[in-house]
């Protein structure tokens, strides 16, 4: 369930707590060709099947920067912020991808509002988010 914010306000007071996890999203192998064609990554561990097949993982996986690309639609399912003019991905803090998303799986993410800080004109959130497989 989509918690929703009245404002940043009512974002800033909930510095510090957590939501989640969404719901669980599977990997296809389709998304994972078509990831493959957008960013020009075609290596044989996330687009031949058969290859793969003999691999170190058993099937292909995920490109990591595809389960990242996956944030602001899983973030979108977790939270909201009504009455603000727009929000950009200002950046990344840190970013790990401790094992690998085998085609076929499914993820979910959970995630923390880890600060708020406002400055001239903008306010910067900083999420803690973690994708499970």
């Amino acid at each position: 369930m989509t918690k929703v914010f009245a404002g940043i306000d009512a974002l800033a007071a909930a510095e510090g707590e957590s939501f989640g996890p969404t719901d669980w999203v599977e990997i296809d192998q389709r998304q994972v060709d078509l990831f493959a064609e957008a960013t020009g990554d075609h290596q044989w561990i996330h687009t031949d099947p058969e290859r793969a097949a003999s691999g170190p993982f058993g099937r292909t996986i995920a490109h990591g920067f595809l389960t990242l690309s996956l944030l602001p639609r899983l973030l979108n399912e977790l939270y909201r912020v009504d009455d603000v003019r727009m929000g950009i991905n200002y950046g990344l803090n840190k970013v790990r991808f401790p094992s690998p998303v085998p085609v076929g799986s499914k993820v979910r993410l959970a995630a923390e509002i880890a600060s708020v800080r406002r400055g001239e004109g903008f306010v910067e959130v900083t999420t803690r988010s973690t994708i499970e497989v």
